[in-house]
């Protein structure tokens, strides 16, 4: 059944397989901890939202806000409508704001309609673009507080006593 043969066979061995590269337990960790590139959340034309919006990411707003919208990029579209702060890296607008914007780049597109304050440290305003408000450069205005309006950057009285107070020519003290 079995015969031993002198001849060498000539069937070759089949080389041994690469090991498999195995990624090491720390660059799954680091992988795992890296937050995905994400698509902007958009609220739609049909939608309205009464309430603050934070994201942390990019938010497209094309429908109706009553609150404050935070987030890392704001876009608000031709049909979106804002009361409130806004307050992003980068905020571009197309839509309506009532309300300040604080933001490191604010972008005021054709069609926008904006009517509060603006901080920002690039401004933008195309043609076409309607504002009404003050606007202030700041290196960091995420960081910097709300702007005062003009009345309230007068001087404060001292603490010492005054004279009675009077309003339109009328005395508070009786006579």
């Amino acid at each position: 059944m079995f015969t031993k043969s002198n001849k060498h066979s000539t069937t070759p061995t089949p080389p041994p397989e690469p090991a498999k590269v195995q990624p090491s337990v720390d660059a799954i960790r680091g992988a795992s901890s890296k937050p995905a590139a994400r698509a902007a959340s958009i609220i739609c034309a049909d939608m309205k939202i009464n309430g603050s919006v934070t994201s942390e990411g990019a938010l497209q707003i094309d429908g109706t806000v009553d609150g404050d919208v935070t987030a890392s990029d704001i876009t608000i579209g031709a049909s979106g409508n804002i009361t409130g702060e806004v307050k992003a890296e980068v905020v571009k607008v197309k839509g309506r704001i009532k309300g300040s914007i604080r933001a490191r780049k604010v972008e005021l597109e054709t069609g926008a309609h904006v009517k509060g304050d603006i901080v920002h440290s690039s401004l933008q305003i195309q043609s076409n673009a309607v504002f009404e408000g003050q606007v202030k450069h700041a290196e960091d205005p995420l960081k910097d507080p709300a702007p005062r309006a003009a009345a309230d950057s007068r001087p404060q009285a001292s603490a010492a006593p005054s004279a009675p107070t009077t309003s339109f020519g009328i005395s508070s003290t009786p006579s």
